[in-house]
């Protein structure tokens, strides 16, 4: 029976699974991709995460974030996290290689750079960035804000769980990159609060 993310057999070859991620073949069986290391989980399972669950670290951006839904627990397909982002917080421009990147603004007021443009999101907002694209937020309220990050396929849930990790207080650029490049993603620029100051 295929795994969840579909297996090839051709003439002379074994059943190999797809990664969802990257596209390349790996070993049926394999518990991760051979090429980018995504987990090649079979199957998902329904599950529930009851409110105030999940796996808390603290964000890049001024406040806690809180792991829903990852690759182990979706098969790989999709991650889902609850952020607060302290005032006037955002990372810093950058673009993904391989997942897609999501947001539903639960409270507050953020501003958003994609390709260029900055965008308005209040409250209730829904915003979408396709891989590849150069993007960065900000909250420019006046507190803490709430928002739904999500990412497609999983896996970039890695890369907050590295940057908890790393001594508190002022992030070195450096270590930020390179923890960054470990998850196919590239900074390109600087934050909106030092872009574009409000």
């Amino acid at each position: 029976m295929p795994g969840a993310f579909g297996a090839i057999r051709g003439a002379g070859m074994s059943t190999a699974s797809v990664c969802p991620a990257c596209g390349s073949l790996s070993p049926a069986g394999a518990p991760a991709c051979a090429n980018c290391g995504r987990p090649l989980s079979a199957a998902a399972r329904p599950f529930v995460v009851p409110p105030g669950q999940g796996t808390t670290v603290r964000g890049p951006v001024g406040g806690p974030l809180t792991i829903k839904a990852r690759a182990e627990t979706t098969g790989g397909r999709f991650t889902l996290f609850e952020n607060l982002v302290a005032p006037k917080e955002g990372p810093p421009l950058h673009r993904h290689g391989r997942e897609d990147e999501m947001w539903y603004i639960l409270e507050g007021r953020f501003r958003f750079r994609a390709d260029g443009e900055i965008f308005l999101a209040p409250a209730g907002s829904f915003v979408f960035i396709p891989r590849g694209t150069a993007h960065c937020l900000q909250n420019i309220g006046d507190r803490p804000s709430r928002i739904l990050v999500m990412f497609t396929p999983a896996g970039m849930e890695r890369f907050f769980e590295r940057h908890a990790e790393l001594p508190p207080g002022p992030v070195d650029p450096g270590a930020y990159r390179a923890i960054a490049h470990d998850s196919a993603m590239e900074v390109v620029g600087r934050p909106l609060a030092e872009s574009d100051p409000l």
